[in-house]
């Protein structure tokens, strides 16, 4: 990771990564179709409808909302893919691409159910790649936060910032207009979601993979603590049949308690399946 300070102009540089080429075309791509199909069909099947969500059961939706854009409004495609490639190409190069393609959509779906939590009775679609982006941002700015950005002010005036302080600018926004701000159209909150997601699966590690390990190393530990107890309570067996068989060699079997022939009895026959097992 490297945390020293360095200029990162937005140009041009280091190619398309390859996650990144992918979800330019696919988002460019979804676009177009929502044209060619009447009705705004797309959105209505695709989009993410809240009250839909829960329901009608339409739990694609969570997923599928963030590959359309709001219908006849290219500013919002090429906003988001612009963002996306602004920051992306370099998270991806860092992340690895599975790793990215794995962050970006959970940050999505992420996002999605922040919005389905505040919004559960509307029957608004939302539609956007943001919440998935601002994720991406904030992987920007967890991975080189102190990484300085040049910006165009008004497209003229050129202004430095940090990465984490550019990040947290995002969100104080985004948190602002969602609270105090008037109803804009737009979804603050799935872009927090996003924001918060991603923060948190960078930072406390909370990865598919490290759950799947996590779970495999519970479901191992519990096997092996049953192990050790099982060995333990056959330990205690042969101990007490040592006293008994000790017993027998002093007074003879007849004079043994019922109980303790119950004792060797049932010793017997567990000692001899946990030969078998073992041969």
């Amino acid at each position: 990771m490297n945390n020293f300070p360095r200029t990162y102009r937005l140009g041009l540089g280091g190619g398309l990564t390859k996650a990144i080429k992918y979800l330019l075309i696919i988002n460019t791509a979804v676009f177009i179709l929502q044209h060619i199909f009447p009705d705004n069909l797309l959105i209505k099947w695709f989009g993410m409808h809240p009250k839909w969500v829960y329901s009608k059961f339409q739990i694609w939706q969570v997923f599928t909302y963030m590959f359309l854009h709001a219908q006849g409004e290219i500013w919002h495609l090429l906003f988001n893919m612009f963002v996306l490639w602004m920051f992306g190409c370099e998270v991806e190069r860092t992340l690895g691409t599975r790793e990215f393609v794995k962050y970006y959509l959970l940050c999505g779906v992420g996002a999605g159910i922040f919005h389905l939590i505040w919004n559960f009775h509307s029957t608004i679609p939302v539609v956007g790649a943001s919440g998935a982006i601002y994720g991406v941002m904030v992987a920007f700015a967890v991975l080189f936060p102190e990484r300085l950005i040049t910006l165009l002010l008004f497209l003229i005036l050129p202004v430095q910032i940090r990465a984490k302080v550019l990040v947290m600018i995002f969100a104080g926004i985004s948190l602002f207009l969602g609270v105090f701000g008037g109803p804009d159209g737009v979804a603050h909150f799935a872009h927090l979601g996003g924001m918060l997601v991603g923060f948190v699966y960078l930072k406390l590690d909370w990865r598919l993979d490290y759950l799947g390990t996590w779970i495999r190393r519970q479901r191992e530990s519990r096997k092996m603590i049953k192990t050790i107890k099982k060995r333990q309570a056959i330990e205690r067996i042969r101990e007490r049949v040592d006293q008994i068989l000790d017993k027998i060699n002093e007074v003879g079997y007849d004079n043994l308690t019922e109980e303790e022939k119950r004792i060797l009895k049932e010793a017997s026959h567990l000692l001899s399946k946990e030969q078998e097992k073992e041969n």
